[in-house]
């Protein structure tokens, strides 16, 4: 560091190993890094790099099966590898804050959460039982919550994701720390969230002087937040320093492929000559409002509601949303979560039936098919879920995944259908001794590329995506939407493309709609959305993603 102040915490080669049924695995090699006082320093790499595992370590939080076995931890000088359980209790919360990943899990289902935020005030000798309810309510408004004093009587599941999250980040300020580790603490959340809980991050985090460890896969958001910028891969630590300096001129070959790879919006729609695949697909007709011949799926005023238990009055997810999916083209409904862009895909594969309107596939109403024109529409239309490995059944090998719909509905023997699950493996590029494994021996992935040769088993024509690159690193999550785009140009195939990822959008997509409320605000080709916007709220959407305005190396 070029300040000459003293850092708050410095580590030094230090060395985490985790013994396994495989023998000792060394987790994190000689990394070393140093905050100052109120700065926030960004670890950024994908899952595995060692980023999670050295913020657990400068806390004292390691697995069981994991230690430090080099190195020194040290905070404001004072020396924190060996120390014992109780030394480390009186540093936990009174001096380092975490903020961890996933609220739902790390928030105590059946507490409420003024019972949880008491809780470390209590711990901490920060309230006694007299002044504790008035401290909770304090504590949660200065995260932002609003009625603060009947939000501490809801449980979790009564909150929204950003709630949840705004909860976790009280518990983590509650006793004013010189330092709060962050651990992907909007990696769930939309980008408009995203942003109103960093911001708010930001503003305690200042009035308090705490300085962060910022632990994020996303490199964007990294150089938007952080002073300086510490690149992880493989458990050591390839380059680091000023935010600015890694995102315009990074030097390490995995930086460069982490900059190339990040999603912005800047960055135009991948072209065919963007992919490595050979072939041709049908020439895209004029727009979503194209005719009738060269149109596969068309929404028509379509409305869903669903009753409310003790309510006359139905809940409308989707409010008269009509929306046209030119042959050979990729839509993409975007919004915050709750906007009704998943329900609108869901009707298409016949998930929910429409409350008004039709749905209609190649001219004819979905709900008005015939058993056999049924059958054969569910082999037509195909999706691939967000994640995907709670969309494969975990007890079956990957053979028997990607063969059931063959076997489903009669195609071919055994034989031929072993053929063409070894032909799928090698078109979305997995080795065919893949075949044999299970779905828990694969990466994130791998996994999804299971789930697009599932998809592709039955040669569909349109294949809805769900989110399918959220739960994924962002090489991987380039890979996948590569990957997308060979299989388009090759067979042909149509996507209705759902994600509340606007910068993902911008690669993958020919025509955007935006959906808030159920409702649908905008809708036009992808350069018309991007580069010039009518809506406010497309506008605030656009702005709202993380790194945004920043330069990136081309």
């Amino acid at each position: 560091m070029s300040d000459a102040k003293k850092p708050l915490l410095e580590v030094s080669g230090l060395k985490v190993e985790f013994t396994t049924q495989d023998g000792v695995v060394t987790a994190v090699h000689e990394a070393s890094l140093s905050i100052g006082a109120g700065e926030t320093l960004a670890i950024v790499g994908e899952s595995g790099s060692g980023k999670s595992t050295t913020a657990m370590s400068v806390i004292g939080l390691l697995p069981g099966n994991g230690r430090v076995t080099a190195g020194s931890i040290r905070l404001e000088g004072e020396e924190l590898v060996g120390a014992s359980e109780a030394k480390l209790r009186t540093v936990r919360g009174r001096r380092i804050g975490l903020v961890p990943q996933d609220p739902m899990s790390n928030l105590n289902p059946v507490a409420k959460i003024g019972t949880q935020v008491a809780e470390t005030l209590l711990a901490h000798g920060l309230a006694t039982r007299k002044d504790v309810d008035r401290k909770v309510v304090e504590t949660l408004e200065a995260a932002g919550l609003p009625d603060a004093e009947a939000r501490a009587k809801q449980y979790p599941h009564e909150f929204s994701g950003g709630m949840r999250q705004r909860a976790l980040i009280a518990i983590g300020l509650a006793c004013r720390p010189q330092l709060l580790i962050a651990d992907e603490p909007t990696s769930a959340l939309d980008v408009t969230v995203q942003r109103t809980i960093l911001d708010q991050l930001d503003t305690m985090t200042k009035e308090l002087g705490t300085s962060v460890l910022l632990i994020t896969h996303d490199l964007g958001l990294a150089a938007e937040r952080a002073k300086h910028v510490v690149v992880m891969h493989r458990g050591r630590v390839v380059e680091q320093g000023p935010a600015k300096q890694i995102l315009e001129d990074p030097q390490h070959p995995y930086t460069q492929s982490l900059v190339k790879a990040a999603p912005s919006v800047a960055m135009a729609r991948l072209r065919p000559e963007d992919f490595t695949a050979k072939g041709e697909a049908a020439d895209a007709p004029a727009g979503p409002g194209a005719q009738a011949p060269d149109t596969i799926v068309e929404f028509d005023a379509v409305t869903k509601e669903f009753p409310i238990r003790g309510s006359r009055e139905p809940f409308r997810a989707v409010d008269e949303v009509s929306l046209k999916v030119p042959r050979g083209t990729t839509v993409s409904i975007v919004g915050e979560s709750g906007s009704g862009k998943t329900t609108t895909a869901r009707m298409l594969l016949k998930a929910f039936a429409p409350t008004s309107g039709t749905v209609r596939f190649e001219g004819k109403d979905v709900f008005a098919l015939s058993r056999a024109e049924q059958r054969e529409f569910r082999q037509r239309v195909q999706p691939v879920f967000q994640d995907p490995y709670s969309s494969l059944n975990p007890m079956f090998t990957i053979e028997r995944i990607i063969e059931e719909p063959l076997s489903f509905y009669g195609k071919g023997s055994k034989t031929e259908r072993q053929q063409r699950v070894r032909e799928l493996l090698d078109q979305v590029a997995l080795p065919s001794d893949m075949a044999r494994r299970y779905p828990s021996e694969l990466s994130g992935g791998q996994r999804q590329r299971v789930a697009i040769a599932r998809a592709l088993a039955l040669k569909p024509d349109v294949i809805v995506c769900d989110e399918p690159v959220s739960a994924l690193d962002v090489l991987v999550q380039d890979q996948i939407l590569r990957l997308l785009g060979e299989l388009q140009q090759e067979l042909g195939l149509s996507y209705l493309f759902i994600s509340h990822d606007l910068a993902v959008v911008r690669l993958i997509s020919d025509y955007v709609a935006v959906m808030q409320d159920g409702r649908l605000v905008e809708a036009a080709t992808s350069e018309e959305i991007f580069t010039n916007p009518r809506d406010p709220y497309t506008r605030t959407l656009l702005a709202s993603i993380p790194g945004n305005e920043l330069k990136i190396a081309s």
